[in-house]
């Protein structure tokens, strides 16, 4: 079966997209007289026997023949001339495969409009195994994935509270800072660690004194958390304020419970870092080279900015939290299972998604990794939840006729072009080239779900909690890695350096 990256990106399946006028207009008015049996064999998959009677097989085979006839070039005989009989055996084979696409194309076709089977991804039919019989029916059979069968729970007049923040001059300030540190660059210095400092260093992880993962040089903001991504070390500023070249700093730490690597699940592992180098950050200077580089015209537009970023910030976490109670309310009675597979291919997915509406938002590349680690130590239980969140508001987008027009994608990524100090068209390519402009579209449509849900809500405002992870440094590296974490490592340190 295909991967898709979105479980309910419609358009994926061939039992939703197979165009009946692409194999010809006498199959879209012919109808064959099939036999489905269709049987559950676990959550959100179904087990479809079709059989296609010998008289529809036949009927696509003449026609298949009736075309050759009339293009087939035939020594001795002006093209159109061949006879029947010597076509079908000249072309035997190619008749033959013909035959087989069509007869597959033609009852999934069928089979879409007659049968409620509301797929999810394309069914996982081996063709090359398929051989059409000669004489007799013709039966094929396939798993597909579908959407859960559930009631649309009332999503109208819910009771929510509300996060508010007001955002001040002070609040605009330290963000500012926060935002040029992105384009500040690291001088060497011979002063001991320093907060704020980057210290060079080696790093070796044990457990059991059998090393489980080295790396011979990490650059490592000091800040008070160090986020992996499976585990992390709080106290990391004390652990290395003080530090010169040469100086060993040990500490304890506990592998995620859900790693990757099951084995090292909730496993202390003893860190030792050897200090090679210790850098400062120098901030950039802010001329008009620097404001046309970020697309502002002066300090007071970027003030401006900061400020709007902030307030998008803001949105996102109001988003976040009423989102939060909006699906933990409508999910309520989503007791229905999800297959493990299903889980598994679109843990990564939703990660991506995440991250994607933290650019929109305009969170620091910095801010995006640490949100990034935090949700891979969280990620198979948050993902078997967030199907079930999509699933119920791809219902609700469904029920109330939502729709995402190509100028609201745009204009999202405009903003994250803008956030990145990027051309959009830049961004729109990589979205594509690495498959998350499908997700943006899936994203914008279930946030207009929510917009639906929260626009009949019953709200309460409550005062927001102040920004926490800025005091996070994240290292897009696991400390038990394999060759998948390896690759997704690869990915994530790219798309960094892209920022």
């Amino acid at each position: 079966m295909a991967d898709t990256e979105h479980p309910t990106d419609d358009g994926n399946s061939a039992l939703q997209t197979a165009d009946p006028a692409e194999n010809g207009g006498e199959a879209e008015e012919y109808k064959m007289a099939l036999e489905v049996a269709i049987e559950t064999v676990g959550p959100c998959k179904k087990h479809v026997r079709v059989t296609v009677p010998r008289e529809g097989i036949d009927r696509i085979q003449q026609d298949a023949v009736s075309e050759l006839m009339v293009s087939a070039e035939v020594p001795g005989f002006r093209k159109g001339f061949a006879p029947e009989k010597l076509i079908e055996r000249r072309f035997k084979d190619e008749i033959g495969e013909q035959v087989k696409q069509k007869v597959l194309m033609h009852s999934l076709e069928q089979l879409a409009d007659e049968q409620d089977l509301d797929p999810i991804n394309e069914p996982n039919i081996d063709i090359e195994s398929i051989d059409i019989p000669e004489e007799g029916d013709f039966e094929y059979e396939f798993d597909v994935e579908v959407r859960p069968e559930f009631d649309l729970p009332n999503y109208k007049g819910l009771k929510i509270e509300r996060p508010v923040r007001e955002i001040t001059d002070a609040d605009v300030d330290a963000y500012e800072l926060e935002f040029l540190e992105q384009y500040g660059h690291q001088e060497p210095t011979d002063d001991a660690a320093a907060l704020g400092d980057y210290v060079i260093v080696s790093a070796t992880f044990a457990s059991k004194d059998k090393v489980v993962r080295k790396f011979d040089e990490l650059s490592l903001r000091v800040r008070p958390t160090l986020r992996f991504q499976d585990a992390e070390i709080d106290g990391f500023d004390e652990l290395m304020i003080g530090a010169k070249p040469d100086d060993v700093r040990e500490t304890e730490l506990t592998i995620s419970i859900e790693a990757n690597n099951i084995e090292m699940r909730g496993e202390p592992v003893r860190a030792t870092f050897k200090v090679l180098d210790i850098k400062r950050l120098v901030m950039p200077e802010l001329d008009d080279k620097f404001f046309e580089r970020i697309g502002v015209s002066d300090a007071e537009q970027l003030k401006n900015e900061i400020r709007n970023m902030l307030e998008r910030q803001t949105t996102y976490q109001q988003r976040q939290t009423t989102r939060e109670q909006v699906l933990n309310q409508i999910t309520a009675s989503a007791d229905w299972d999800l297959p493990e597979d299903l889980v598994r291919k679109q843990t990564e997915n939703a990660l991506r998604r995440e991250i994607l509406e933290m650019r929109q938002a305009g969170f620091t590349s910095r801010e995006i990794q640490a949100r990034e680690n935090d949700l891979r130590q969280r990620s198979i239980s948050m993902t078997r939840q967030n199907l079930k969140e999509h699933f119920v508001l791809d219902r609700i987008a469904e029920e109330e006729g939502i729709e995402v027009t190509p100028s609201e994608i745009d204009m999202e990524i405009a903003i994250m072009a803008m956030q990145a100090g990027e051309n959009p068209r830049r961004v729109r390519a990589r979205l594509q080239k690495s498959g998350m402009i499908e997700n943006l579209d899936a994203q914008i449509r279930e946030r207009k779900a929510v917009d639906v849900i929260i626009e009949h809500a019953q709200f309460e405002d409550v005062e927001m909690d102040p920004p926490t992870d800025r005091d996070i440094e994240a290292v897009s590296r696991s400390i038990c890695g394999s060759e998948t974490d390896t690759e997704v490592e690869a990915e994530s340190a790219d798309e960094a350096a892209e920022s």
